[in-house]
């Protein structure tokens, strides 16, 4: 018995795809007694047709694998929110269960998908829409099953990620650091979504809503990108023995769910602080397991079409077992989202300012009239041009208060940085 598949996307990903189960397709008989067929392409690009030699099984119109009746799954690998939401509601509607590795649409519409599954009872399987290679959704609904998940936070832009560790290793600005990924490949030429943190909003959104076993969606994530962290930052952060990274931040509390996306000093000690380059990792704790992490590539040609694939051969072989979709949804209860001004932690900000009497006392005072206890405060590097740059670290402090300070302090003549580095810091 086969199992037939269609593929709508023969981008890089899909493109991927096609190559395992060219190379793989016996060793999926041999070791898992699944035939593996790919029967019809999907993409509005024929040239890539020919490049993977599918060109004899190609289609512009992905309805026409709606109405091949002996198709079992569709792969959806097109991306967004629009034309790809509409493949994978019609092909789920159509009796087809679905691999997506599109984050977007599981973070925003995943309720309405899920529904669709369980109104066609077919599967829907997303493994590749966090963390390219590496396994986290489905050791989160099957191996880590068991537990009470305190926290899911991590690494999962590889692109941020790479930025800073270049401005680290090498002082370079995040401008130098962003042509560099660029040029690398690591970065697209609109880095919007990575830079701002929109990618590791989505992620997160995914994994605090299988972690937390309620339903998260991508506007209910604070988001906050890099673009303001410099050189002096990460120094700064070296010295007091943190490093900075873009982290995706979900913690369970009493009073609900805490789920953000900013730059983050974490201490050097820390596992994910030894995650560098374009690297990924998701650190998760549970109540019973204790502190796990999952590491690996999280982008690329192969890494994601590991992921695809890894679902296409599970959802295969329920096919042929003849079973139901063993996990759907797990986000059965409703908690609470913790707006972020009530969320408490502890602070790192910098000013760039006029080196005058009197700057130091004034802000001070603003910290003080905001009941803000500053740790420390520490002039970075040399005065240029009559401007210093003036590093603040707090105590514990509510962020709603902070921004108030911040608010008011962005308003002195003094202060040259409208918009300050503000970096939270993770202990």
């Amino acid at each position: 018995m086969s199992v037939r598949i269609g593929l709508v996307g023969t981008g890089t990903v899909g493109g991927g795809c096609i190559e395992i189960l060219k190379k793989h397709h016996d060793d999926f008989i041999r070791h898992y007694g699944i035939d593996l067929e790919l029967v019809r392409v999907c993409s509005h690009n024929p040239e890539q047709a020919v490049e993977h030699g599918v060109s004899d099984i190609f289609t512009q119109d992905y309805h026409e694998l709606l109405a091949d009746d002996s198709i079992d799954i569709i792969i959806e690998l097109v991306g967004g929110t629009t034309v790809a939401k509409s493949i994978v509601l019609d092909s789920l509607a159509a009796g087809k269960n679905v691999v997506t590795a599109n984050k977007a649409l599981m973070a925003t519409f995943g309720q309405e998908v899920f529904d669709a599954a369980d109104a066609a009872g077919k599967e829907i399987a997303f493994e590749a829409s966090v963390g390219g290679g590496i396994p986290i959704i489905d050791p989160l609904k099957h191996s880590l099953i068991s537990n009470e998940i305190s926290s899911v936070m991590g690494i999962v832009n590889g692109t941020t990620n790479y930025m800073l560790t270049r401005m680290g290793e090498a002082g370079l600005s995040y401008d130098e650091a962003l042509r560099e990924a660029q040029a690398q490949g690591f970065a697209e030429a609109n880095p919007t979504a990575d830079v701002d943190g929109l990618d590791a909003a989505a992620k997160i959104a995914i994994l605090s809503s299988i972690a937390f076993n309620s339903r998260v969606v991508i506007g209910d994530v604070y988001t906050e990108g890099i673009r303001n962290i410099s050189p002096v930052d990460l120094e700064a952060a070296s010295d007091m023995g943190y490093c900075v990274k873009l982290l995706a931040i979900g913690h369970r509390r009493p009073e609900g769910i805490d789920v953000r996306v900013h730059p983050t000093m974490l201490p050097l000690n820390h596992q994910l602080s030894t995650v560098s380059g374009v690297f990924n990792a998701i650190y998760v704790t549970g109540d019973a397991v204790g502190e796990t992490m999952f590491f690996g590539q999280g982008a690329g040609s192969g890494p994601a079409a590991s992921a695809v694939m890894g679902d296409v051969l599970e959802v295969a072989r329920h096919v042929m077992a003849g079973v139901k979709p063993l996990v759907g949804c797990t986000c059965t209860d409703k908690v609470p989202i913790i707006p972020m001004k009530e969320l408490k932690m502890k602070y790192y900000v910098r000013f760039t300012v006029h080196d005058r009497i009197g700057v130091l006392a004034s802000i001070a005072s603003i910290f003080a009239e905001h009941n803000v206890s500053v740790y420390s405060v520490v002039q970075r590097g040399k005065k240029v041009g009559g401007k210093v740059d003036l590093v603040y670290v707090t105590h514990t402090a509510c962020e709603a208060d902070v921004s108030a300070v911040l608010e008011e302090i962005a308003s002195l003549d003094d202060v040259l940085l409208a918009e300050p580095s503000v970096i939270r810091v993770e202990d």
